[in-house]
């Protein structure tokens, strides 16, 4: 980590943020050191709020981190087994028609379920969507707040492979624990995973805030206008109104990295060990494999990240040096295309594997 590299993100940020409207903040730690922060663009466009360290962002799929957690929380109350059937933790009307007997928490925990998602990015596998928008045309995105009202988008399609014989990255599979969590605990899912994961924690500026709802230090997530000179557009129509198993939360930076060091650390949540989250399930790729809720670099550098229409997000931690590296933005990778050049520019100066890449979303 020389200052020649902390320099180069801080130039590559800037220009990001002058010539494509780069709004987010990029920040990395070292035990009590912040090594860089840099704050972008606006959380409120409309009336001028700056993002700064307080600026909570939506995460998408980052926040399976927390979901995961959640549910091995409720294996460790006596709630749940990782080996149970799905089908006998969920009733007929809470979960897919197509569901086979053999899938297990487990199963779903790792993205070796099998079972078709809800959005698809494989155009040869059942459940293909070019874009969110697809989805919206057959749901209203502003009724889906409990996630069950998804199900009808997947529940009778195929499966796309037997149960533990291949790692498919599956949004349902997430939608189907955060429902497991919710039958379980008693609790609305948001309620459980706020007291039972958050809280417990420490990260108090972090929870699942609705589209609907007035808080502040809340970034509003961005779409590019529909024309020339035209005005940004919010992303209030492109993605459910308020997070579930699959993602959604709305966290501060400083709050991830708790996260991340309080599952290292262990010892926080009922029965969960770092081993439980990080002990690797499925190999992805090479250089990625996937844990519970979680994605490891081969070199033991662990984390996650997420997607949405008008949201970025990125984590990492190294365990040895105690390293952390978050992104959060509230404009999304299609639309300010250099975002991961700038993130893997973070992440090469803090937690450097030669050459670095952001995993899969």
């Amino acid at each position: 980590m020389t200052d020649a590299a902390w320099q180069d993100v801080a130039d590559r940020a800037r220009r990001l943020e002058e010539e494509q409207e780069f709004s987010g903040i990029l920040r990395a730690t070292r035990g009590d050191e912040v090594l860089y922060e840099s704050c972008h663009g606006m959380a409120n466009r409309a009336d001028g709020i700056p993002v700064t360290r307080a600026t909570r962002f939506a995460t998408a799929s980052l926040s399976k981190m927390f979901t995961a957690v959640g549910v091995l929380d409720a294996v460790g109350r006596g709630e749940l087994r990782l080996d149970a059937p799905v089908v006998t933790v969920l009733p007929s009307d809470r979960r897919p028609s197509t569901l086979r007997d053999d899938v297990t928490v487990h199963h779903l925990l790792s993205h070796t379920s099998g079972i078709a998602d809800y959005f698809e990015e494989d155009p040869d596998l059942p459940g293909h969507r070019e874009t969110f928008d697809d989805i919206w045309a057959q749901i209203p995105n502003y009724t889906v707040r409990d996630y069950s009202a998804l199900l009808p988008v997947f529940a009778d399609l195929p499966p796309v492979c037997p149960p533990g014989t291949a790692y498919h990255y599956s949004n349902a599979g997430y939608l189907l624990l955060g429902l497991v969590l919710q039958e379980v605990s008693g609790l609305p899912f948001t309620e459980a995973v706020t007291t039972r994961v958050l809280e417990p924690a420490g990260m108090r500026d972090s929870g699942y805030l609705a589209f609907d709802e007035v808080h502040p230090d809340v970034a509003q997530g961005y779409l590019p206008p529909l024309r020339p000179g035209g005005p940004w557009r919010t992303n209030i129509y492109s993605v459910h109104p308020v997070g579930g198993g699959d993602g959604g939360a709305m966290v501060t930076a400083p709050d991830v990295e708790t996260f991340l060091r309080a599952v290292q650390q262990g010892g926080v949540w009922r029965g969960v060990t770092p081993e439980d989250v990080l002990t690797v399930r499925a190999t992805v790729s090479e250089r990625w494999a996937v844990g519970y809720g979680v994605e490891i670099r081969h070199d033991g550098v662990w984390g996650k990240d997420g997607g949405d229409p008008g949201v970025a997000a990125v984590s990492r931690y190294r365990p040895e040096t105690d390293t952390t590296v978050v992104m959060l933005a509230n404009v999304d990778w299609d639309t300010v295309e250099g975002i991961e050049d700038v993130t893997n520019a973070l992440i090469d100066a803090a937690v450097p594997e030669g050459a670095a890449s952001t995993s899969q979303r």
